[in-house]
């Protein structure tokens, strides 16, 4: 609990004092330090400031201070579970419970964009979040907690930012995490293969005067690279302890976190706040903001914020800071001190007090370098720029990246088909068990058609998936994916967005959620509104599995080439929608492209492997889930009712034929006649039961639903199968394949186990109307469906997603509708005029 939440005459022990380091300064040097006792004496008149007595003294203390001690009560501690004082509590018992709990440390994570944090918090942790080689990738803070040397470390993972402005969301997010939350220490992550771009955050976490550990990451690369760097003088130099680590590998972990017990503890001596010199114009400016700043009405504020750091950002006309200032009560006088600083600067300087201030600081750093740093021959570099000089060739760059695309779905097909076969031939023996053992009846259907055929026709694509989400994480792991995003930079300004854009679009492929979140690391809302809109457009692993099953039915002679066909259709509908929303809707200013090109790195095996296991292993349990829940009920609401009247006359005609043959045999005279009655008996029996099974499904639940929608739906070829399935993938488009595996599986009982779904479909005809005897997926009947899924209604996590990141239902129902409705068109044009020439 907090201090201030302490009643009178109650004591606590000190656990630990938050805040800023100057004010912890203070207010351990008056004695409220961890592990001593406290005991409230009274408050004030007006409950502010209140007394306390600590190392027998009496000392107040405001209540905006007192909220920055955590402190453990007698009351908190007696609760506690596990407590062995039952009732009564010493002062040693009480101390000792206090350094318990003492012992959790929270911990920020914090740097720039694809400086390795994730990596190191999926280490530290051992969690298993997503990371890649470009930046963008932790789009909302990820927290997990672990034990070292006895003490529980909750460490955060907060989004990439380059500095701690108001500019971008992620900034923001940071900054306000830090002073909201007060982390006991702030791990700041930098790339040690670009030290003075990473050190500028270095130098705003100096100016917030926070405890603060700097773990040195990739440091292996630094060493290749023939660079040497004097950590411990660095260190001395920015008041920091400094760890080498490189997390892809798992190296100087533990060390790191042993180095931030060592500061969270006060014990290591490097640590000391230091104030980096902006040069006299620019500090005799801060000193006459800083003066009305730490006024002691302030306190509210001055406790967590470093009043250095807000004149600072007052200076650089930060509107978040204002935000702060304008709750104090001398905040009119505060900025009219801060436009006089800034006046003042610009008379003196014939410049802007933040350009001043950032390169007073790059001045900092590069100082501290040139003391500390011998450069060596950057190999990596020249490196870099020579792959570069082709795969970013104006020329032969988006070749390039449209071949490397090609590449990954013809892989998916060609080497995703063996292990396919070999999941499918498994589901196939288990399906021929069932039917060979089980007794006729309801359980055998629905073990049979319902579990086996829904799930199991969609698990066997799992192979594929992992293949690509392969790729995907080759691209990310390696840079090339962030080159992906400069190459399409001039075609994304032609849309009006720029190459940020592309990186969710790309991520898309993968997941359209994640896709939809990572839009956070736009700055412009129109540009990040416009690309969750188009996300959905680019075709997600879910739909992969519809796509193999009806390109294997009806398009196997070059399923590659029609799966990439397919993706790049998506990103084409998104281009052209993007150009018209534009126009219509988010008509803004283009935001300038800056996107970092980090160095390319080779792909860690480990972290590939683990990142086609997560989503591979998220593939599995939506078979256990949601698809396995799907499939029970489309098979449910297809095997109900079980009698009507034309199942009855069916099965009297089935009754005449038994009849009829059985008198026709008997009378038959010789061996061949007796074998052509058989074999026609066999055939009438088959066709009646075919009857019988497409009679019973029409008028099941799952029929009178499909002929409900099969009107809007037949001008696109669909039949009230195709429609029934359509609607199941609004919960998730896996569930088109399973629902298609019950519905063509249940209709063709002899097969099951014999033939896969994409055969089935491939067989498929109507069985009544004047499309009688027809094939059902003709040519532009698949294509038409095929387009219908990569355009139509995203599921209800993407939806989802859109609210949120959004912050409106609005924009959510507005992508359910015009995303059907494109569909719904797009279907309507490819088979109205696919007919006419086929």
């Amino acid at each position: 609990m907090k201090l201030e939440e302490l009643k009178e005459s109650s004591r606590a022990v000190i656990i630990k004092v938050k805040g800023r380091g100057a004010f912890r300064k203070r207010i351990t040097e008056m004695g409220f330090v961890k592990g001593e006792t406290v005991t409230v004496v009274k408050n004030a008149p007006l409950r502010d400031p209140v007394e306390y007595t600590v190392m027998g003294y009496e000392v107040s203390l405001r209540r905006s201070e007192a909220e920055l001690i955590e402190v453990l009560s007698e009351t908190e501690a007696l609760s506690i579970e596990s407590s062995p004082f039952q009732g009564t509590l010493g002062t040693n018992n009480l101390k000792k419970s206090a350094r318990a709990k003492h012992k959790k440390i929270l911990v920020a994570l914090v740097g720039n964009p694809n400086c390795g944090k994730t990596t190191l918090f999926n280490h530290a942790s051992g969690s298993k979040e997503h990371t890649g080689n470009y930046s963008g990738v932790t789009v909302d803070a990820k927290e997990a907690q672990f034990q070292q040397n006895g003490y529980t470390f909750q460490i955060t993972d907060l989004p990439g930012t380059y500095s701690l402005t108001a500019y971008s969301p992620e900034e923001l997010y940071v900054r306000k995490y830090i002073f909201d939350e007060l982390p006991d220490v702030v791990v700041n992550v930098i790339d040690a293969s670009n030290l003075e771009r990473n050190l500028y955050l270095t130098a705003l976490l100096i100016d917030m005067d926070i405890k603060v550990v700097l773990a040195l990451n990739m440091f292996d690369e630094l060493e290749r690279s023939g660079d040497r760097l004097d950590t411990d003088s660095l260190g001395k130099l920015l008041g920091i302890p400094i760890v080498p680590t490189s997390a892809s590998k798992g190296k100087g972990i533990r060390e790191l976190f042993d180095e931030v017990i060592e500061v969270y503890e006060d014990r290591n001596p490097i640590v000391r706040h230091i104030h980096i010199n902006y040069g006299k114009e620019i500090e005799n400016a801060v000193k006459l903001i800083q003066s009305k700043i730490k006024s002691k009405q302030n306190l509210s504020i001055t406790t967590r914020y470093a009043p250095r750091f807000l004149a600072l950002n007052l200076l650089e006309n930060d509107t978040e800071t204002l935000k702060v200032i304008q709750k104090l009560h001398n905040a009119q006088e505060i900025e009219l001190s801060a436009i006089e600083a800034k006046k003042m600067l610009f008379r003196g300087m014939q410049e802007e007090a933040e350009s001043l201030i950032t390169d007073a600081r790059y001045g900092f750093i590069k100082g501290a370098l040139k003391e500390t740093m011998e450069p060596g021959n950057d190999k990596k570099h020249q490196i870099t720029e020579s792959i570069d000089a082709l795969l970013t060739h104006k020329i032969f760059g988006f070749p390039i990246f449209i071949f490397f695309m090609w590449v990954m779905f013809q892989s998916t097909f060609s080497l995703g088909k063996y292990p396919m076969q070999l999941i499918d031939s498994g589901v196939s023996a288990l399906s021929l068990l069932i039917h060979n053992n089980m007794q006729e009846g309801m359980l055998k259907d629905l073990i049979g058609d319902g579990i086996i055929n829904g799930v199991g026709g969609v698990i066997v694509f799992l192979p594929n998936i992992l293949i690509l989400f392969f790729f995907i994480s080759l691209m990310e792991d390696t840079g090339y994916m962030a080159r992906a995003a400069f190459i399409m930079d001039k075609l994304m300004h032609k849309i009006g967005l720029h190459g940020k854009s592309f990186i969710p679009l790309i991520m898309g492929f993968g997941c359209n959620v994640p896709a939809i979140m990572a839009t956070r690391t736009i700055e412009n809302r129109n540009d990040r509104l416009l690309t969750m809109l188009i996300n959905p457009f680019m075709s997600c692993s879910a739909r992969l599995p519809v796509y193999i099953v009806i390109i294997g039915a009806v398009f196997p002679q070059h399923p590659g080439t029609i799966l990439f066909s397919l993706y790049l259709f998506g990103i084409i509908m998104g281009i052209i929608v993007a150009k018209v929303l534009k126009k219509l809707i988010f008509k803004s200013k283009e935001t300038p492209f800056v996107m970092e090109l980090p160095p390319y790195r080779m792909p860690v095996a480990r972290t590939t492997m683990k990142h086609m296991w997560n989503k591979g292993s998220q593939y599995l349990q939506k078979m256990g889930g949601v698809i396995l829940v799907a499939s029970i009920l489309i098979w449910t609401l297809g095997y109900f009712p079980r009698n009507t009247e034309k199942s009855a006359e069916i099965e009297n005609q089935k009754n005449r034929i038994i009849q009829d043959y059985t008198k026709k045999i008997q009378s038959a005279r010789d061996t061949k006649a007796i074998s052509i009655l058989k074999s026609e008996f066999s055939e009438k029996i088959q066709q009646n039961e075919q009857k019988s099974e497409a009679e019973r499904q029409e008028n099941s639940y799952i029929g009178l639903i499909g002929r409900g929608i099969e009107p809007v739906l037949r001008p696109l070829g669909f039949d009230w199968k195709i429609g029934v399935s359509i609607v199941s993938g609004i919960a998730a488009k896996e569930i088109v394949v399973s629902t298609m595996s019950v519905l063509y599986g249940a209709d063709n009982k002899a097969a099951t186990g014999k033939e896969s779904l994409s055969q089935l479909i491939k067989n498929e005809i109507y069985t009544s109307g004047p499309k009688k005897g027809q094939y059902v997926f003709t040519t532009v009947t698949a294509a038409s469906f095929l387009l219908f899924i990569l355009l139509y209604f995203p599921c209800i996590a993407t939806i989802t997603a859109i609210k949120r990141e959004s912050g409106s239902w609005k924009w959510a129902l507005f992508t359910v509708f015009y995303t059907t409705g494109l569909a719904w068109i797009v279907s309507f044009l490819v088979y109205q005029i696919g007919n006419l020439f086929l």
